[in-house]
């Protein structure tokens, strides 16, 4: 019985690894990148254009024609990240009891819909509506697909892969302002005339990949027609490997397991990091079209849109970039510490200058390492829990509160606070001097925790208890080690 116990109670991965092939692992692994990575990217990829165009719309009239004054057009970004914390835990518990391969691409579906219907609103009440429908769609979106490669991949490949379409995000804001600057060249589309064809376009092309996506995605290693039975076996064995404890991979939903997730310390720690993160990558999404035609009004609608392509280039590279040294070294903490340092300068550059040619050069250092940390955060608190269950409201929790900080930011820059926005960019410094606090307090905390848990008797705690017992004691288990 010792024995048995000594067994689930390791937090090693030395006794599931041994009996698996590299080399097999590294060749399923090229499969899963090839079918897997690509179609949640592209969704992910419109997603956020989705979301975010109403920025590039903003710069090409859509206030005007719609009659918006004063606060109107911060209200209709907040309006959309009401709906979007409201349903985001309830999306992710959703994700995992309908399955992310028929759930992700419903979701996409709808929020293609959505978009298309954006280009026919005519006043401040119907774009608020559909702005709601948005995030109740979206909601689902980053921490389904989140969720559904930790089925897939292990803790030090997962980040990596989570950066593969986060990096959208970035490449969205690239992406989107050159597609939209090129749809606003159209002199129509069917009726539809300038800033409405930007979300009809875009949208009509979600719902392709949508309906696409219904026959490509895979809820699952065992219903992977694409996957040999040995490749299967060699699937679900490597993912149940790191699980402390663990029996099976997808466990049934129940209440303790949806807690033990949301209320990890590491959870809490990093979900507080992703809303502060949130308050400026979102803020930059939104209003990087604005501050480009603070920075240079004189330029033509299309050239402000060309302006804000470079600086998300670069975002996108250290967006793949830093989970890329991630995966080479198992390590996330020491890595969200280091995305803070360019942006606290960018920040400071904003604050300290008028001058068009730095504050250009500013966002470059904004952009750098702000959307590494939606892959380095989900990564973590995803590393840091154990059950299927618990993985899913850690990473629901995660990204509701990164969507709370986006509420925040669509209040960041204001109308009177232009065209220098100290009170914009004085809170996104703060928010970045607080990430590095947190993230470094936290990193230390996880080192003490750890080093204490080494002192306790895994075989006298786990004395009397059943396999299911033990199984449900997640991060609290004794053998459970953190992950930084």
């Amino acid at each position: 019985m010792a024995d048995e116990k000594r067994a689930v109670s390791s937090d090693s991965d030395k006794a599931g690894v041994q009996h698996l092939d590299p080399k097999a692992e590294a060749r399923l692994c090229r499969k899963l990148d090839l079918y897997i990575v690509p179609t949640v990217s592209l969704l992910y990829l419109f997603c956020f254009i989705d979301r975010a165009n109403i920025g590039n719309a903003r710069i090409a009239g859509l206030e005007k024609d719609l009659g918006l004054k004063g606060y109107d057009y911060n209200a209709l970004l907040s309006i959309f990240y009401i709906s979007y914390i409201l349903f985001e835990i309830p999306s992710n518990i959703a994700c995992k009891w309908i399955g992310p391969g028929w759930f992700i691409p419903a979701i996409s579906l709808g929020f293609g819909i959505v978009s298309v219907a954006t280009a026919f609103v005519h006043n401040f009440a119907q774009a608020a509506g559909v702005r709601f429908l948005l995030g109740v769609f979206e909601a689902g979106m980053m921490p389904g697909i989140a969720y559904y490669l930790s089925r897939w991949y292990r803790r030090a490949e997962l980040t990596f892969r989570l950066s593969l379409y986060i990096v959208m995000a970035p490449l969205a804001g690239a992406f989107g302002g050159l597609l939209a600057s090129g749809i606003l060249k159209l002199a129509h589309f069917g009726g539809l005339h300038s800033w409405r064809m930007i979300f009809g376009i875009e949208g009509i092309i979600t719902i392709g990949l949508s309906l696409i996506s219904f026959f490509t995605l895979t809820d699952r290693p065992e219903t992977a027609r694409w996957l040999t039975q040995e490749e299967k076996d060699l699937a679900i064995a490597r993912v149940k490997s790191e699980r402390v404890a663990t029996t099976e991979v997808l466990d049934k939903i129940n209440k303790k397991k949806l807690f033990q997730g949301m209320l990890s310390p590491v959870t809490l720690s990093t979900s507080l990091v992703f809303l502060l993160n949130n308050i400026t990558v979102q803020g930059l999404a939104f209003f990087a079209p604005t501050i480009v035609r603070t920075i240079y009004p004189n330029k033509s609608t299309i050239t402000q849109q060309l302006f804000t392509v470079p600086p998300y280039a670069l975002g996108a590279a250290f967006t793949v970039g830093l989970p890329l040294i991630s995966w080479r070294f198992d390590r996330r903490q020491i890595i969200l510490i280091a995305t803070t340092p360019l942006v606290i300068a960018g920040y400071s550059m904003f604050l300290g200058t008028t001058n068009s040619s730095v504050r250009y050069a500013a966002t470059f250092l904004l952009s750098s390492s702000l959307f590494a940390v939606g892959p380095l955060a989900n990564s973590q608190v995803s590393a840091n829990v154990v059950s299927d269950t618990a993985r899913s409201s850690a990473i629901g929790l995660n990204v509701m509160m990164g969507n709370i900080g986006g509420l925040i930011s669509t209040w960041s820059y204001l109308p009177w606070d232009g065209p220098n926005f100290h009170i914009g960019n004085g809170l996104n410094l703060a928010a970045c001097c607080t990430v590095l606090l947190i993230t470094t307090a936290t990193l230390f905390w996880m080192k003490w925790d750890n080093k204490k848990r080494e002192g306790r008797s895994v075989e006298e705690e786990l004395a009397g208890m059943s396999q299911a017992e033990i199984q449900g004691l997640d991060w609290k288990h004794p053998g459970f080690r953190w992950r930084a």
